[in-house]
């Protein structure tokens, strides 16, 4: 099995019913095209639909997170380069790229944690040891790409001080109260 590094088999367009109100895509249809990619990764390393039709196993989403960095306007084609960070005997760590064909211009990252899961007994379970070795030659041979710099980020504000109101005594004589 050969597993290109990055994977960038999955093209997508933006139809004119993921338009929203502002009139660019919204951002729910930008996971569609990502879980799109996902799937022709899945399917090219052998852990996708038919492995679950077969092993009665598969993949849940543990956690995600989404950047959005350029808007998509109806029409708009893009391609999806997606990464396998990382593995272990029950993980697979992905990142997703999503570029405009036209311009080349990165409109929006995917980051997610999936978990393997047993669908009968809906439990987290070890990697089947024919998938562990496809899955983890498929790591392998993302292992030699640069780890992207978005990757791992968190979402969070700095701490503000927040003004007290009018006639409020300092925090320092509440407490000796």
């Amino acid at each position: 099995m050969t597993i290109p590094a990055p994977f960038d088999r999955y093209e997508g367009e933006v139809l004119p019913e993921w338009i929203d109100a502002n009139n660019h895509m919204n951002l729910a249809y930008y996971v569609v095209l990502f879980d799109y990619a996902t799937d022709t990764l899945f399917n090219a390393i052998g852990i996708g639909l038919d492995y679950k039709d077969t092993t009665n196993h598969g993949t849940f989403v543990a956690e995600t997170h989404n950047l959005y960095e350029r808007e998509l306007l109806v029409g708009e084609r893009v391609r999806i380069s997606t990464q396998i960070l990382g593995s272990d005997s029950k993980r697979l760590h992905l990142a997703h790229g999503m570029f405009s064909l036209a311009t080349g211009q990165r409109s929006a990252t995917q980051e997610l944690m999936y978990l393997h899961i047993d669908l009968a007994a809906r439990r987290v379970v070890s990697w089947l040891p024919e998938v562990r070795e496809r899955v983890d030659t498929a790591a392998a041979a993302h292992a030699r790409l640069a780890r992207p710099d978005w990757a791992g980020r968190r979402i969070a504000m700095r701490a503000q001080l927040v003004p007290l109101p009018a006639g409020c005594p300092p925090a320092d004589e509440l407490d000796r109260r």
